[in-house]
């Protein structure tokens, strides 16, 4: 009986990775479907094909794996902190990665359509985004992964790092709802109120994102989900207890 409840909130708790999951996949998948099967398909060649490699790679990398990088310190909280810090990093470069394409490709259709860049909203925190999300990996990188800063530094910058890990996300997926609003305001305009096809599924792609960031949050935030003390997270804290309280650096 007296493991039923731990028991139970780790059922839970896998119920709710998994359905992030769900969400997170079915959201590429749906833009995906939306670029390939109603705007003509991919291609790199400065057409309105390769544009379509915009949203699909920003829904893969900016949300979808961005989100999955954050949430493998509460899938993995009790495997060793080296071990899942490389797996952070791994899958925020892949992000990163995805996500410069799908900047790329943009700029380039825009190029070859002779379009003028950064005019809207979206692009303006698009590039926002991506702007402080290299800054973020570097900076993850240089005070966590491979540390070149002292343990007080590093202790000052742990909350600032969690902070704007999960600002971003929420950047990520409004920036994308924008993406979401423009393309039914300028492409399909005529036939959305007649719920047409496309505009249905732009429609549930939209709730999907707002959905799985949601479920990320809740997952994030919840304190039974965060991983146990170890010594090296013990010693951040003390360090920040000394910083914000003005405590004993050996104080517990």
């Amino acid at each position: 009986m007296e493991d039923s409840a731990p028991r139970a909130r780790r059922s839970m708790f896998a119920c709710l990775v998994g359905a992030s999951q769900l969400l997170g996949l079915a959201s590429v998948v749906l833009t995906g479907v939306w670029m390939g099967h109603y705007r003509g398909g991919f291609a790199w060649d400065g057409s309105a094909r390769e544009f379509n490699l915009h949203p699909l790679c920003m829904v893969l990398g900016l949300v979808f794996l961005q989100g999955d990088a954050i949430l493998v310190y509460r899938v993995f909280r009790n495997e060793a902190k080296r071990n899942v810090k490389m797996l952070h990093g791994i899958i925020h470069l892949l992000a990163l990665i995805i996500s410069i394409i799908g900047v790329v490709a943009v700029f380039d259709f825009h190029r070859a359509a002779k379009i003028p860049d950064m005019y809207s909203l979206h692009s303006w925190c698009g590039i926002i985004t991506m702007v402080l999300f290299c800054i973020q990996w570097v900076m993850g990188l240089s005070f966590f992964l491979f540390p070149a800063a002292s343990s007080w530094l590093r202790a000052s910058y742990l909350p600032i790092h969690v902070f704007c890990g999960l600002a971003l996300l929420v950047l990520a997926i409004g920036t994308s709802l924008l993406g979401i609003t423009e393309k039914l305001l300028f492409s399909i305009m005529p036939t959305y109120s007649a719920f047409a096809p496309e505009g249905v599924l732009a429609n549930v792609l939209g709730i999907l994102l707002v959905c799985f960031g949601l479920l990320l949050g809740y997952l994030i935030t919840r304190e039974e989900y965060r991983r146990p003390p170890n010594p090296e997270e013990e010693s951040l804290s003390v360090h920040f207890k000394t910083l914000t309280e003005g405590g004993s650096p050996t104080t517990p």
